[in-house]
Parts: structure tokens; sequence; C-alpha cells
């Protein structure tokens, strides 16, 4: 009988539709099918499944962009859901490329315990601050290059305009080029000019107002999500939201403080030869939380007697700062992890065997 087979999906996921193939659980090839990224697609693609057996898990390319609603159904309907990586290159040439074979691929990665990592969830408060986040940022990059550009033309502006707006501050002048009259005649170089700083000024306050709007909504979304996190010396709200993005709405995802040294490129890395025995930064993992530990480490660098006497201390031992500012990002990797998981999570295996 279909519902004595027990089976592992497959699903590698794109805009407007999804491939999905199913194994057994000794890896042959059973089906596959594709499915519409709509409701009544993913009900389909779960009742496709189970049409050939007992459903194990479900591995997932993408479930933090186009599979993030179809792992969140999956686990609404009781599925054990793991997000898969995208093969690495060697492994295409080797096998192909096409919507099915990447779909087997993601079951048996599945099967093969290759794939095992517990996808966010989000559906909680920390989705809620990466979407505001986005903006936010998004606000900040836009606003660096207005003042960029609007310095830009300054430099480039006939004299009469670039004397007087050279030495002013950034602050100051933005308020004077946004009511400004630069006139009515855009043929003139030095008119077209303070038209357009003008136009720029505005942008910049609007992008400011934006900024602020964000901040508003953010800061009592953080306190309330990690109100321990917060209160730790050298963490703002912005690099607190990170690593509460970081982390997700299911924290205990995260098997030891550890893997989420890793995950936060914290990790320290083997860098000995011969004589030399030492350890280098990591360049992998998440860089926007490891940019976040980075941020607080210098904060701590400056303000926290505590950091700047290890500083010293370290310092006349004969490490780089380099070193030292990797050491610190360790230390505060696993401080802060102590305030995202609970204590007694402790993260189940996805698949459960015999």
């Amino acid at each position: 009988m279909a519902d004595e087979i027990a089976v592992v999906g497959g699903v590698d996921t794109h805009t407007d539709f999804h491939q999905a193939a199913v194994i057994d659980s000794i890896g042959r090839h059973l089906a596959t099918e594709s499915f519409p990224t709509d409701p009544d697609g993913y009900r389909r693609l779960l009742d496709w499944l189970r049409s050939h057996g007992d459903v194990m898990a479900v591995g997932v390319e993408g479930t933090g962009a186009y599979g993030a609603e179809l792992a969140r159904y999956l686990r609404a309907n009781q599925v054990t859901v793991v997000d898969v990586d995208r093969p690495d290159r060697r492994a295409r040439r080797a096998n192909g490329k096409s919507d099915p074979v990447d779909a087997y691929a993601a079951a048996t990665a599945v099967l093969s315990g290759r794939a095992s990592g517990m996808p966010k969830t989000r559906d909680g408060i920390v989705e809620a601050i990466r979407s505001l986040r986005v903006v936010r940022r998004s606000a900040i990059k836009s606003r660096t290059q207005t003042i960029n550009q609007i310095r830009t033309l300054i430099v480039t502006a006939p004299s009469e305009v670039r004397d007087k707006l050279r030495p002013m501050p950034t602050t100051e002048l933005i308020r004077y080029l946004a009511r400004s009259r630069p006139g009515t005649d855009p043929s003139d170089p030095a008119c077209a000019v303070r038209i357009a700083l003008r136009r720029l000024a505005r942008r910049y306050q609007y992008l400011t107002e934006e900024i602020a709007d964000a901040d508003a909504e953010l800061k009592p979304l953080v306190a309330q999500a990690a109100p321990e996190l917060v209160a730790l010396p050298g963490i703002g709200t912005e690099t607190a939201a990170q690593l509460l993005i970081t982390a997700g709405d299911n924290p205990d995802r995260l098997r030891s403080e550890a893997s989420f040294a890793h995950l936060c490129a914290a990790a320290p890395i083997p860098a000995s030869s011969g004589r030399t025995n030492r350890h280098r930064l990591n360049r992998g993992g998440d860089r926007q939380a490891n940019n976040a530990l980075h941020t607080i480490a210098l904060v701590r660098m400056r303000w926290d007697t505590r950091t700047k006497d290890y500083v010293i201390r370290r310092t006349a031992e004969g490490m780089t700062k380099k070193d030292i500012l990797r050491c610190l990002k360790r230390f505060i990797a696993r401080e802060v992890y102590k305030h995202l998981v609970p204590p007694s999570a402790t993260p189940q295996p996805l698949l459960q065997t015999a």
C-alpha cells in the first residue's frame, strides 16, 4: 500500500511554479510534477506528495525567497521542512541542470543527510522587523547616494554656485538648498545646477523623514523581541535588529552558540603553518551579522572599560588589532546567543529514525 511507503519530497522553487519530486526511503525516483505558486497549487503539491506514501520530510530550495510561502504552508500542515542549498557547480556539471533534476537533488540531499538545516519560520515579530528594515536600509543607501551627488554637482558647478556652497556642513547645506530659488532658465548652466541641487536636497529631506519613521517603528519592535539583548553594552536598535534577523523567529534551530558564531562569520578559522600557530577571520557566513558584531566590538573598544582592558592586555601579548577584533566578535556572538535562544531549547532531529 502507498500509505505504508516512507517517501521524501524535494522542491525546486521558482516565481510562477514549483517543481516537486518524490523519492522513496532508499533513494529511488518515483515521480516529478510542477505546481503553480498559489494556495491551490500548494494544496495540490502536498496532496500529490502524500499520494505516494508517508512524507518523512520535504527539502525546499530557497526557503528565504521563492519557497518562503510554500515552507510556511507545509509547516502549517505538520510537514517537516528542510532548507536545501543549491548544489555546487561541480555537482551541477556532473549531473546536469533542469528543474526535475534539481527537485530530485533536493530530495536526495535530505535523505542522505547532506541537507539538514531547519529554515526560518518567518511568521513572527522578527519577520516584521526584517520587512521594515529593508525599507530603512534602502533609504539610507539612497540618502548616501543623494548627498554624494550633491557634493559632486557642487564641485563641478560654476564658481558663483560652488564658492558659496562648498564650506557648508551637510545639515546647513541641505536646509539652504531645499528652500532656495534657483531661477527659471534651465538653459543656463548655473540655473540648471541650482535646480538639480534643490531637487536633490528635497529628496534628501524626504529620505531622512522616511528613515526617522522606520526608526520609530523598529525601536519598540526590537525592544519587544529582545529586551535583554538591547540592554547589553554597545548594542543598539540597528545591530540588535540584524542579529535577530540572522537568528530568525525560531532561534532554537541553532544547535549551539558555536553554530551561531559560524552563521555570523565569527568562528575562528585555523591558519597555522610550520612554527606559526594562529587563527584568521572567517570570510563566510552572514556578512550583515558579522558587520553588526564588528560595530558592537568597535563601540565597546571605545566606551566599555572591560573591553578596553582586554584590548590593552592582548596588545601587550603581541596580538594584532585584527586578531583582537576576531576574538571580540567571537565573545560577543557567545554573549548574544544566550539572549537569543532560551536555555531549555534543544533542537530535534529533522528526520526521526526507528
